[in-house]
C-alpha cells in the first residue's frame, strides 16, 4: 500500500552561496559559486517523502511572484498534490539565504514571506486532507497556532503526527503530548528541554525530559554522531552512516521525510531511523536542498552498497 502523507509547512526558494569559510561580522569575501534551488523545510520534507514513494499532499502558501511559480512547478514535478497551497497576492514567496563552506557546513537566514500567512482557517479548510492521511508532518517555519491546529485535527482523526521542531522554539506540553514522533537537533533539544546538549549523555537526558513532557518518541539528530532515539522506556544511539559531506543543506529534512515513509510502511522505529539516516547521508554528498534528496531506487542502491538488510539491522 502506498503511504498517504500530508505535510503542513513552508515553501522557500533557496539562494545558495558556496564559500571557502563563513564571513566574519562586517567582512566581505569572495565565494566559490551560487545556485538558486527550491527549498523550505516543509517542501523539502514533502519532496523527500514523495521520492520515497509516498502519496504526498501539501498545505502551505507562496507569493504571487516568479519564486512562487517556480516552487509550485517543482512540487508538481515531484507528483505532490498542491491543491492546499494558497497563492497570496502582494506577498513575497519565502526566501532562504544559505552559506555553505568548504566542509559542507551551512548557515541560513530566512525571510518567511508567504509562509507567515499560512492560517488556521486555511488548515481547517483542508481538514479532509489531513484526516485522510496516515501521517501528518509539520515543522516550525509556519505560525505556531496554525501548526497546532493542524496537529489537533490529525490527532482527533487518529492520524500519526511527526513534528520537526525546527527552527528552535518554545513549545507547550500540550503540543508535545499530541506528537507521536518529535524530531530535533542538538540546538532544538537544548531549547525545548532546558538542558545543554553537547554529547550523547546530554542527549539521553534531553530525550528523557522531552518524553516526560509528553512526546511519544524523540529522535535527536546529532550529525555524524548519529541519532539518539528515546521513548518512555528506552534510549539508544543509532550511529550515522559514514560519508564525505559536501553540503548538509536539507539533510535533516531528508531524514524526516524518509523516516515518515518508512514508519508508514510499517517499519519499526529503529529500522525506520536507520533507513532515514542512510537517506540523509546520501543527501549530504550532493549540493543543494531538493536537488540533493535521493529517490527510492537511489537509496536502496546506497543501502545495498553498505550491506543491505544487515545495514538496517534486519536479519539476512
Amino acid at each position: 500500500m502506498t503511504p498517504r502523507i500530508t505535510i503542513v509547512g513552508s515553501i522557500n526558494i533557496d539562494l545558495v552561496f558556496r564559500t571557502p569559510r563563513m564571513p566574519m561580522l562586517g567582512e566581505t569575501i569572495s565565494g566559490d559559486g551560487f545556485r538558486q534551488v527550491a527549498g523550505g523545510k516543509g517542501a523539502n520534507q514533502a519532496v523527500a517523502a514523495a521520492r520515497q514513494g509516498a502519496e504526498v499532499r501539501f498545505i502551505g502558501a507562496v507569493g504571487d511572484d516568479e519564486f512562487g511559480r517556480s516552487a509550485l512547478a517543482g512540487l508538481r514535478g515531484n507528483d505532490i498534490c498542491i491543491e492546499g497551497v494558497l497563492t497570496v497576492p502582494g506577498v513575497a514567496t519565502g526566501v532562504a539565504g544559505i552559506f555553505v563552506d568548504s566542509d559542507g557546513a551551512n548557515s541560513i537566514v530566512i525571510a518567511p514571506g508567504a509562509n507567515d500567512v499560512l492560517s488556521v482557517a486555511q488548515v481547517e479548510a483542508a481538514a479532509a486532507t489531513i484526516e485522510g492521511a496516515s501521517y501528518l508532518v509539520c515543522q516550525l517555519e509556519s505560525p505556531l497556532d496554525t501548526v497546532t491546529r493542524a496537529i489537533e485535527i490529525a490527532r482527533a482523526a487518529g492520524v500519526k503526527v511527526v513534528l520537526n521542531a525546527a527552527p528552535a522554539a518554545d513549545l507547550p506540553d500540550s503540543l508535545l503530548a499530541m506528537t507521536d514522533y518529535l524530531v530535533v537537533n542538538e540546538t532544538e533539544a537544548s531549547q525545548l528541554s532546558g538542558l545543554d546538549v553537547r554529547g550523547t549523555e546530554d542527549a539521553v537526558a534531553a530525550g528523557r525530559a522531552l518524553c516526560r513532557r509528553g512526546a511519544g518518541a524523540v529522535l535527536l539528530t546529532m550529525g555524524e554522531s548519529g541519532v539518539l532515539v528515546s521513548d518512555c522506556n528506552t534510549q539508544h544511539l543509532i550511529p550515522a552512516a559514514k560519508v564525505l559531506p559536501i553540503d548538509t543543506t536539507a539533510a535533516g529534512d531528508t531524514f524526516v521525510g524518509a523516516l515518515t515513509v518508512a514508519l508508514a510502511r510499517g517499519m519499526t522505529l529503529e529500522v525506520a531511523t536507520r533507513e532515514a539516516q542512510y537517506a540523509a547521508a546520501l543527501a549530504v554528498t550532493r549540493i543543494g536542498a531538493q536537488t540533493s534528496i535521493p529517490t527510492r531506487e537511489e537509496l536502496q542502491q546506497f543501502i545495498d552498497s553498505r550491506g543491505g538488510r544487515a545495514a538496517l539491522g534486519l536479519d539476512l
